[in-house]
């Protein structure tokens, strides 16, 4: 019985097509930059799934085998980061080549998810628990102090870089439910850009500069589940109204992370089918 289905839909056209399906449960897809493969977790690992002849092929992870669906590829393509729970017991982020092997641990406090990189790929920004909230954070990939560019209570989530650097987006419940936002690295000029009651989670701004795709629960859902009737939603990165690209049975695992292709005219997801 196929359970996940990988798909990438065009946006200039509307359309969609499917890559891969698997009996398996898939998550989280990466195009990776030279946009010759996607990478997704499934079971604890990593697979990578060539575009011209769609496989589950596993990757190397060393020691780290028990992957969640927060991982990415750097924007050179030489190192991926992914958020394994092995060692401390709690998710910590690690980086590794991208080709495979021993990871190197980049976050000291846990627990900590990876969701995206600077486009310089000298940071990586992420969800933290801190002072007892999720709270949006940064970090040197190369080891320092992170820094939160949120705080007080509620729950920060699903961080992404804006192609410029110049914003990081966010999904948060701080005023009155869970919307979509931005903020400025350095945690200035925070901005609420989505309105309305449905649940809004995952922003991932295109490598374009013109829009944001996220996923969209229907009005009050609680955190983020698998197999439920999502949607889709496409929105400018300037702000105004978002528009449904695709309905779907999906949630967690869908689109989790960045998923764009490289020039921004398409992105991969995961619909699943019921089990």
């Amino acid at each position: 019985m196929i359970r996940s289905r990988l798909c990438l839909h065009d946006v200039g056209t509307g359309t969609t097509r499917e890559v891969l399906g698997t009996d398996r449960v898939i998550e989280a897809p990466n195009w990776s930059p030279c946009g010759r493969y996607l990478l997704v977790n499934g079971g604890g690992a990593l697979f990578r799934v060539p575009m011209d002849k769609p496989d589950l092929q596993k990757v190397d992870t060393g020691f780290a085998t028990r992957l969640n669906n927060d991982h990415g590829i750097s924007p050179d393509g030489r190192w991926i980061a992914m958020s394994n729970h092995t060692i401390p017991g709690q998710s910590c982020i690690y980086l590794m080549p991208s080709d495979g092997g021993d990871p190197r641990q980049v976050t000291r406090r846990t627990p900590s998810w990876w969701h995206g990189w600077s486009p310089d790929g000298r940071r990586c920004c992420y969800t933290a628990m801190r002072h007892g909230a999720f709270q949006i954070c940064t970090i040197p990939v190369g080891g320092g102090p992170e820094t939160c560019v949120t705080g007080g209570n509620g729950h920060h989530d699903g961080p992404d870089y804006s192609a410029d650097g110049q914003w990081i987006w966010f999904n948060a419940d701080t005023d009155g439910g869970m919307q979509i936002w931005r903020v400025r690295p350095d945690g200035r000029n925070r901005q609420r850009m989505t309105e309305g009651n449905r649940v809004n989670w995952f922003p991932h701004p295109s490598p374009d500069g013109r829009w944001v795709v996220y996923l969209s629960y229907p009005p009050g859902t609680e955190g983020h589940p698998r197999d439920l009737e999502v949607e889709l939603r496409l929105m400018p990165q300037a702000g105004g109204t978002s528009r449904r690209l695709v309905s779907l049975l999906g949630g967690q695992g869908t689109i989790n992370v960045p998923s764009w292709s490289p020039d921004g005219a398409a992105f991969a997801f995961v619909r699943y089918e019921p089990g």
